[in-house]
Formats: C-alpha cells, sequence, structure tokens
C-alpha cells in the first residue's frame, strides 16, 4: 500500500452511495491510466484553480505536507452533465475554498486525486461527504408510470408501438470500459498491436471529439427520439449528439461519408423488436481502455427488446470488425422515467488535454502532424 503525508490511506466501503460514481468518468477514457482504483486517501488542501467544463471538471488545489512543504495537487470528478444534475455547480466550490476529498489516488505517486467524496468546513458534501439522506435508485428498477404517456407524437402509424419521448440510458448501466464480451478479447494480430499503441493521450473523448458510435451507445446519458416518419432522430444529450435511423428500406448511397455515428438503418422485426445496422464509421475507439476500431471495416447491429408495457427495453449491440477474429457484444438497457433531462449538454473544452500533455512534455509531439 503507497504511503504519502498528510493522506490518510483508507478503503472505501462499495456500498456507499456516491454523487460521483466511477462510471461518468469512465464513460469518457480510461479511469485506470491516471489513478490506482485500490490506493484511496483523504487529503486536505485549498482551491487554486477551478476547471469546469467538459469532459470532466477539475480543482488544482496546494497541500500542505508534514515537513511544512506545499504541493499543489489535481482534483478530478466527473462531467458538468452528471455533477449539475446532483446540485453541484461552477460555484460550489471556489478558488480559496478550503476542501476535504476522499478519492482514488494518482498512479506513480503523481499528484492526484479521483473524488469519491468532496466537503468544505460549512458547506456543502458530495458523494461519501454527503450529508444528504435522500435514498438512491435502483438502476436495475424502473420507475415509470403505466398511466403516463412519455411520447412526442407518433407520426408513422405503420409503426408499431411509439418508442418517441425521453429515455434513461442509465437503467442496467456498465461501464463503457472493459465490458464487452467474449473474454479474452479476441484480437487479431494487427488488433493487438493498435491496442498496445494506444496511449490515453489518444483518446478522441479527451480532445472533446464526439465519441459517436459504438461507444455512444454505451453510456449512461438521457437521449430524446422523435419519429420523422420514414427516420427516427435520435438526440443524445452526449455531445449533443443526433442520429437518424432511415426505417424506409433505403441503403447508403454510394458517396455517403463516414461520420462518428456512422449511417443506420433500421427495421421493426417483431411488434417489440427494433433491429438497426450502422455502417461508414469513422475510425476511433470501441471503449474508455483503447480498444481499436477500424472504422471502414467496422459495422453495428443494434436490438433493442421492449417490454409489454413498452416501459423498458434491453438494448443489445454486435460490433463486427476486422481487427477481432469474432463479433463484440455490449449490452444495455433504456427506460421511461418522469422528470427526464434531456437539454443541450455543456460544450466540452480540451484546455485540460493540451494542459496535460504540457504538463507531460509531449505537447509538441502531439501537435506534430
Amino acid at each position: 500500500m503507497k504511503q504519502y503525508s498528510r493522506i490518510k490511506v483508507l478503503a472505501l466501503s462499495v456500498g456507499l452511495a456516491c454523487m460521483v460514481p466511477a462510471a461518468n468518468v469512465l464513460a469518457h477514457h480510461s479511469f485506470s491510466a491516471e489513478f490506482d482504483a485500490d490506493t484511496t486517501g483523504t487529503m486536505q488542501g485549498v482551491i487554486t484553480e477551478v476547471r469546469f467544463t467538459n469532459p470532466h471538471v477539475r480543482y488544482r488545489m496546494d497541500v500542505t505536507m508534514a515537513d511544512g512543504r506545499v504541493e499543489n495537487w489535481e482534483v478530478q470528478a466527473g462531467s458538468v452533465t452528471s455533477l449539475r444534475a446532483q446540485g453541484w455547480n461552477a460555484d460550489t466550490f471556489e478558488i480559496g475554498d478550503s476542501i476535504t476529498v476522499d478519492g482514488q489516488l494518482g498512479r506513480g505517486g503523481s499528484h492526484k486525486i479521483y473524488v469519491r467524496g468532496i466537503s468544505m468546513a460549512g458547506g456543502p458534501g458530495f458523494g461519501t461527504a454527503s450529508t444528504s439522506q435522500t435514498p438512491q435508485r435502483d438502476r436495475n428498477t424502473v420507475y415509470a408510470d403505466p398511466d403516463t404517456y412519455y411520447g412526442h407524437v407518433q407520426v408513422n402509424p405503420n409503426f408499431p408501438i411509439d418508442i418517441s419521448g425521453a429515455w434513461k440510458n442509465g437503467y442496467k448501466f456498465r461501464v463503457t470500459v472493459d465490458d464487452l464480451e467474449p473474454k479474452p478479447t479476441p484480437y487479431t494480430e494487427e488488433g493487438r498491436r493498435l491496442r498496445d499503441a494506444n496511449e490515453k493521450y489518444d483518446d478522441p473523448a479527451l480532445r472533446c471529439i464526439s465519441l459517436g458510435l459504438p461507444r455512444i451507445f454505451g453510456n449512461p446519458y438521457n437521449m430524446d427520439i422523435y419519429d420523422a416518419g420514414d427516420h427516427y432522430l435520435f438526440l443524445y444529450v452526449e455531445h449533443n449528439s443526433p442520429r437518424r435511423i432511415w426505417m424506409d428500406g433505403r441503403t447508403p448511397p454510394a458517396d455517403t461519408r463516414p461520420t462518428s455515428n456512422g449511417y443506420s438503418v433500421g427495421r421493426w422485426e417483431d411488434d417489440n423488436t427494433l433491429v438497426i445496422e450502422t455502417t461508414h464509421l469513422l475510425p476511433g475507439w470501441l471503449d474508455g481502455s483503447g480498444m481499436p476500431m477500424s472504422g471502414d471495416g467496422t459495422r453495428t447491429v443494434e436490438r433493442y427488446e421492449f417490454r409489454e408495457d413498452h416501459l423498458a427495453a434491453d438494448r443489445t449491440m454486435t460490433i463486427y470488425d476486422p481487427l477481432y477474429t469474432q463479433p463484440l457484444v455490449r449490452t444495455r438497457g433504456m427506460a421511461r422515467e418522469d422528470n427526464l433531462d434531456v437539454f443541450e449538454q455543456d460544450s466540452c473544452d480540451p484546455t485540460s488535454y493540451f494542459t496535460d500533455l504540457r504538463e507531460a512534455g509531449l505537447l509538441d509531439e502531439y501537435l506534430t502532424p
């Protein structure tokens, strides 16, 4: 176990309700690349910088060590979207505030801590430091009212059910890192080479590039669906990303260019199962750990199997990619719920990404074409 001056190493109980869950950061990039999940601590310091921006919030704080030295530490939290939903805003913690932070420590002795609990004397507490008695909702439970209409307008009467309206993608959520089956991952030789070559700074999410498919399928943020007659329009809160699923039997035109969400064609297989096939995707990552995706050779097939009451669905994505010897499968859910927030997400700011590169001495390397 690592030891740090004025850091009390402790074990955070898995049962504690946390306002800044690991899922929020892991949905964007690999937590394990920066932090040691098994080395936790409690620190006190004074905030010297606030970066309340996506893809994840950061603070800098001065920590006075036992020998009188002052060290400047980075405090990382989840996304602006997830924090604001829990009452944590840009002015909750400000420069000059004295804070106490519980969390996981940076790898290799780096001066970093990832927030599991944070509080200020006489002020609010979040995560493990929260005094709120509000019970946490079970991510595997559907809380929708069967007597409530959650849709917008069903334009196409040929669709067997109305899926328009807001959906909670945190239902049956799993962290989008190392979540693909089967295990061990069936890499080809080239796939393994590309995976081993990927570093955390290569993650498109850190540069505020839209995650796109298949990663956006796995994230926990809400989405809104509109029935546009010949297509469905999926609006993801994540990166304010729109996606069209053509439902009129068309095929991609010959001049279709690759995009982050690709070209999607859907069909109702039966009264409760929507199937969507997507091609023309840009190269990228399949998850936050750096699993590579070829792009040109990638094809995804999604199955949305709705319950009989149409208040929830099990979602399955099968990924076909020449960098793997077998198809890869990602499973999630979606559910109706009252008062879902589907407003525009705060813009993403890559300042933290370039600051990290500069501090690591890698700025010239990553800016060189």
